[in-house]
């Protein structure tokens, strides 16, 4: 369990740095884009060790960093802001 913790952080450190540095424009600022996506992978682990018990280290890890890549998608800004007009101007 301490193993799959472990590389589950790690990994969900590695894809929010990634995607930190990927799109820095459109992500709000780095510590919080790294701590969610270690906080998304430790998750991810926690849910799928729970529902496949343990011995499914790889099934494991590829869950923790699916859930740390939708928990980082989150963040995401639009790339352009859309300019509305009122309907009175």
């Amino acid at each position: 369990m301490f193993l799959e913790a472990l590389g589950s952080a790690i990994l969900g450190l590695a894809l929010a740095w990634a995607a930190a540095h990927r799109l820095s424009d459109r992500l709000p600022a780095r510590h919080v884009v790294l701590s969610t996506g270690v906080a998304g992978a430790l998750v991810g682990a926690f849910l799928m060790h729970s529902a496949l018990s343990a011995g499914h280290f790889v099934l494991i890890l590829v869950g923790a960093a699916a859930f740390s890549a939708a928990s980082v998608s989150l963040l995401l800004r639009p790339k352009a802001r859309l300019r509305r007009s009122s309907a009175t101007a």
